[in-house]
């Protein structure tokens, strides 16, 4: 196992220097018309044709059915409570959030900005919570525009953007899910034959709380709530670091079964709301018929806890939290397939850039194009992962195997998830895998170290392994409607 690891070293390790651009190539005549759907908080495990006989998503379940499903990708983490601020960031910049601008401003190349400069039309609607500079910089037009992190879905804060000014922020007037859809249909409406080509950034902020679904949607769920998860708890059993943040206080200590099911019904109802609205915008892709080709990236930009591991939010390194759902289809990814490759989202900027014919060289530790992976003409891209949340969580996966470091309170796990896929079973206390983790834990100190993460694996005076929340206080947010902070925080 040591030899199997310092080879995955060696591999993972080259000395490699930063990212450098060279100019890109011009347009195509073929070049195909891209569109990069992004939900927000979306577990892998929520998608019918993946698995789950619980939920409704026919326009997600058709799009697997029509492109290549990653069944292992990862958002790779981020230094504080907002997830979605770096990871959206490293899906448009191709680069690890470690020494990344965060709003991506001068120096940092967007893939919006290069397919911009290479002939492209790109337009943006719906989240982006990474400032302003950088939507000038990826973007000649917007619309319905979010800047920021989260809203209530009915009144969600949106502005335009035409390329030289931005609008006054208004509320929109319906559902987010539907708003954003509606912005990008427009953008599909307005081309023209013989048009350059495309690419549109759809960013949705569903099914991110309030999970509050129109009720059409929401009705079925409650009347059939979905299981619990397999690895659901009342608490979690140590301090992880990041026990009490807005995310985790959505629900009380110990998690009631209850509250956690109906939240599951909401979060469900979201996404097969949110899987009718990607029905639509595809359909509308579908009617161009201009004889280009069309790449089509769906990914999340993390996933969720909801239950699992005694937890909400996503501020963790589980596999719920940190694994997205990731399907592209179009020329050069076989319809129907699946691949269980190790990837980051980071390599959808790798990805577009190779469909569009950019000259790009990218850190292949962070940033690949996945075509090949996808075609089977090279193994798995990588060895191993490197996951990483705030300064409390380290950890280290090589598809098979994975450890997870909490260094503030000196604890280590080590599951199998070949056999315990839910990370039920910490193995790291058991003698026969003491030089698994003590290699995995030589790997990952020598992954931080090539990233520029500081963050230490042991401190000097660690804290104690398990907090008491009973006396925390809840609040609600000043984004959940009415009936949620009545039902869930008994507030006004």
């Amino acid at each position: 196992m040591l030899s199997r690891l310092l080879l995955c070293a060696a591999a993972l390790l080259p000395q490699a220097g930063p990212a450098t651009d060279n100019p890109p190539a011009d347009t195509a005549s073929d070049a195909p018309h891209i569109v990069l759907i992004v939900t927000d908080d979306q577990r892998a495990d929520t998608i019918a044709a993946w698995g789950n006989p619980h939920i409704r998503t026919p326009h997600l379940d058709a799009l697997s059915e029509r492109g290549t499903s990653f069944r292992r990708a990862y958002c790779l983490g981020s230094r504080g409570g907002a997830v979605c601020v770096p990871s959206r960031a490293m899906i448009h910049a191709g680069r690890p959030y470690f020494g990344l601008d965060l709003a991506m401003k001068e120096g940092t190349p967007t893939i919006g900005g290069q397919l911009g400069e290479a002939g492209y039309t790109t337009f943006h609607a719906g989240k982006w919570h990474n400032g302003r500079m950088s939507v000038r910089r990826s973007f000649q037009s917007g619309r319905s525009i979010m800047f920021s992190g989260m809203s209530d879905h009915r009144a969600a804060p949106i502005t335009d953007w035409d390329g030289e000014e931005f609008s006054e922020t208004r509320a929109a007037t319906g559902h987010s899910s539907e708003v954003f859809a509606d912005a990008a249909i427009e953008f599909l409406g307005s081309r023209e034959q013989g048009a350059a080509p495309f690419f549109l950034s759809l960013a949705f902020s569903a099914p991110h709380d309030p999970r509050d679904p129109p009720r059409p949607w929401a009705r079925p769920y409650y009347a059939e709530p979905p299981p619990l998860p397999a690895n659901f708890m009342p608490e979690h059993p140590f301090d992880n670091g990041l026990l009490v943040l807005r995310d985790e206080v959505l629900a009380p200590w110990p998690r009631p079964r209850d509250v956690v099911r109906d939240q599951l019904a909401e979060y469900y109802g979201l996404i097969e709301h949110l899987d009718s609205q990607i029905g639509r915008v595809l359909a509308a892709v579908d009617a161009l018929d201009d004889g280009r080709d069309v790449l089509i990236v769906y990914v999340a930009d993390h996933g969720l806890a909801l239950g699992s591991h005694g937890l909400l939010g996503k501020q963790n390194l589980y596999e719920h939290s940190m694994r997205a759902p990731m399907i592209i289809a179009g020329p050069g990814f076989p319809a129907g397939e699946s691949t269980h490759a190790l990837t980051y989202l980071t390599d959808v900027h790798a990805t577009i850039g190779a469909a569009a014919g950019l000259v790009r060289k990218t850190d292949p530790r962070w940033c690949r194009d996945l075509g090949p992976a996808a075609r089977g003409e090279e193994g798995d891209p990588r060895q191993a992962l490197l996951l990483a949340m705030g300064k409390t969580q380290r950890a280290l996966s090589n598809g098979r195997w994975k450890l997870i470091r909490y260094p503030e309170v000196d604890h280590t796990q080590l599951f199998d998830l070949a056999s315990d896929p839910h990370e039920l079973v910490n193995l790291s206390t058991r003698p026969e895998h003491a030089e698994r983790v003590a290699s995995m834990m030589t790997l990952l100190q020598n992954l931080m170290d090539h990233a520029g993460d500081d963050a230490p694996l042991v401190v000097d005076e660690p804290k104690p392994l398990v907090r008491d929340l009973s006396g925390v206080e809840r609040k609600a947010d000043r984004w959940q409607p009415r009936w949620i902070r009545e039902k869930y925080f008994g507030a006004r």
